[in-house]
């Protein structure tokens, strides 16, 4: 073993402690604080056996109380609550994907946004029987991105996604009627099938929940990864750097944060313009650091090789660094606590979307049509406030990993067709990767996600598991937080192969890559579901049969819920380290952890114990294997 070595949670913690002292000074406010306000949580919340969606409660389900007003028993309290989580993750992710296809159809020639990847768009329109024969590439943009906005009202069928799963997954949610028909309607109907008087059978609870789910993954955001490489690039391997080092004192430090890559790709564009570098060494910088937070950090690591300067719930630790100019954010994982504490600090926290305005920002809304202007005049007033920086509170710790970044579908079958002496077609297969899996290389694969959460110690899981999966040779997929809480860490350097067992160190020798792919973001979680259905195509095999699992260690949001539903309904038993709110019914509990097997051939499993949730995945790979003779 060489002399690589992990910046452990500790050593963050550490930094941590550090940055609070500088608040302290100030007398900013931070979620370590806010969380010992709120210890103990509600334990009826925890449970799901709160209902408050009639003003007749709210009520509460106790052995002497087992009934609602309405006559509403736990199961069905507790499914309801469930399927409304469901129902607003599977909105938010959607609604991104709306926005993208938004800022497709506003793409041209001449404009602040272009189509970066006409292949891939041309590939996309001939799935869905488009003509492209002959037509300008804006042109066949423009006809797309309606017939994706179409997608989220369609008053007939299903989604077009769906035909890119194999033929066996289709029938089973044709079976089990979880097929997503409109993106929007199945939001609408989880909202009216949970409204007072409706349904209270825990069964067809959770059934709409796995159909809202689907609706996100192989509808909304399959359509915002899609085009999203359409307009700024299908990734491919990049190096960047990761953890709060990136920031650098003498620059101008933009954050970007939240999810939506059209406002990120702007900020970036218009911190290179040279117009605007020369700006900020008018004003004493000597140039400027664009760096990352959540999961438009890794939207525009993965095309731009952008640093990452943190995952959630570092984002309050960017603004304690004291050499934060702007915290420049879209959508979604924001704290509002952002706004009071930059406040403390000379930091401008600027909100740009209308679905997300918060208390002490300074709005500048940011639309397709004004893009250029938008980031321009965002770049320059953060240029401006360099300045006011105060010296005395500034603290950048010395800590930072490189890591490589941006393994989409298509740069994972490029990158490993490296690995065998297989022949490949020219479109490209999984077969190498499946030879390395059947052959006992690489025992399984899997796919880490999720968020951060104050239950657990912060990427302790995340770290933690991976730690132990490469050491068993099972290669890891990741997006979102938990991608960054790998790069943080020094998992996605390729010397981390140093730490695993001896035959994924030699696929990782062989095709050069870290053994913790990075996937992009939350909503690039549809990728992989299109690998798994790939995977599933090449070797003949159900996707519930392939020695792969997801996992998700640290979930936290609605989102990640709707995540969990639509990868359990494609076929891929998932792992969660977090309580999902349902303890409170049996039956619930059941139909989730076992009963919609029957449906999808996968369930989840949830497992609190660190040590037991890592040997539980493991032993459900080799059980995938054993099954399948390999």
């Amino acid at each position: 073993m060489g002399d690589f070595k992990l910046t452990t949670y500790e050593e963050n913690e550490a930094i941590t402690n550090r940055l609070l002292e500088t608040g302290a000074k100030v007398g900013a406010d931070a979620w370590q604080f806010r969380v010992k306000n709120q210890t103990p949580h509600c334990k009826f919340g925890e449970q799901g056996v709160c209902c408050r969606i009639c003003s007749m409660g709210p009520c509460r389900i106790t052995p002497k109380a087992p009934r609602g007003i309405c006559g509403c028993d736990a199961h069905g309290i507790v499914g309801r609550n469930f399927l409304r989580f469901t129902a607003g993750g599977a909105a938010t992710h959607s609604d991104h994907g709306r926005e993208i296809c938004n800022t497709l159809y506003h793409a041209k020639p001449e404009g602040p946004y272009k189509v970066k990847d006409p292949e891939k768009l041309i590939r996309i329109a001939k799935e869905w029987d488009v003509e492209t024969e002959g037509k300008d590439i804006y042109d066949l943009a423009h006809e797309m991105a309606v017939l994706a906005m179409g997608e989220y009202g369609k008053v007939f069928g299903y989604q077009r996604w769906l035909k890119r799963a194999p033929q066996h997954t289709q029938e089973l949610w044709e079976k089990a009627e979880i097929a997503p028909r409109a993106i929007d309607r199945e939001v609408s109907c989880a909202m009216h099938m949970t409204h007072m008087g409706n349904t209270s059978k825990p069964e067809a609870l959770v059934r709409q929940a796995l159909r809202s789910g689907m609706s996100d993954g192989w509808g909304g955001s399959m359509a915002g990864t899609e085009f999203s490489d359409v307009l700024f690039g299908t990734p491919k391997p990049i190096d960047t750097e990761a953890n709060l080092g990136v920031m650098v004192a003498e620059n101008v430090n933009i954050v970007v944060h939240g999810h939506d890559p059209s406002l990120s790709e702007m900020i970036c564009e218009y911190a290179d313009d040279p117009e605007m570098i020369a700006y900020a060494k008018s004003m004493g910088a000597k140039g400027i650091t664009v760096s990352g937070v959540c999961c438009t950090s890794n939207e525009v690591a993965m095309r731009r090789g952008i640093p990452m300067a943190g995952n959630f719930l570092q984002q309050e630790n960017v603004v304690l660094t004291g050499a934060c100019e702007a915290i420049v954010v879209d959508v979604q994982c924001i704290f509002p606590a952002l706004g009071p504490l930059s406040k403390c600090f000379h930091t401008k926290f600027i909100t740009t979307s209308p679905i997300c305005q918060m208390p002490d920002s300074d709005f500048i809304r940011f639309e397709a049509d004004t893009a250029a202007e938008n980031a321009k005049s965002i770049v320059k007033a953060a240029c401006e406030n360099f300045k006011n920086r105060k010296p005395e509170l500034v603290y950048i710790p010395d800590v930072k990993h490189k890591a490589t970044v941006g393994y989409s579908v298509e740069a994972i079958v490029k990158t490993l067709d490296g690995v065998t002496n297989s022949q490949v077609d020219e479109t490209g297969t999984t077969k190498p990767l499946l030879e390395c899996i059947t052959s006992g290389v690489i025992r399984g694969a899997v796919a880490m996600v999720g968020c951060n959460n104050p239950k657990v110690r912060s990427d302790l899981y995340h770290i933690e598991l991976m730690k132990k999966l490469i050491a068993n040779d099972i290669v890891i997929i990741a997006s979102g937080c938990s991608a960054q809480a790998a790069a943080k860490a020094g998992l996605m350097d390729k010397a981390a192969k140093d730490l695993c067992g001896a035959g994924l160190k030699r696929v990782c020798e062989l095709a050069d890559i870290p053994p913790v792919l990075h996937m992009g973001s939350c909503v690039d979680i549809s990728r992989m579901m299109i690998l798994a259905s790939e995977l599933a195509k090449d070797s003949g095999l159900n996707i519930s049969q392939l020695p792969v699992v997801g996992c998700a260690p640290e979930w936290m949001s609605e989102k990640a819920v709707s995540i969990g539903n639509y990868v359990v309904a494609t076929g891929i038993d998932t792992f969660l380290g977090v309580d999902p709110y349902v303890s409170g019914s049996d039956q619930v509990a059941g139909w989730l952890t076992e009963g919609v097997r029957d449906w999808v051939e996968a369930a989840y499993t949830v497992e609190l114990d660190l040590e037991k949730l890592g040997d539980m995945m493991i032993e459900r790979i080799e059980e995938k294997r054993a099954a399948i003779g390999i």
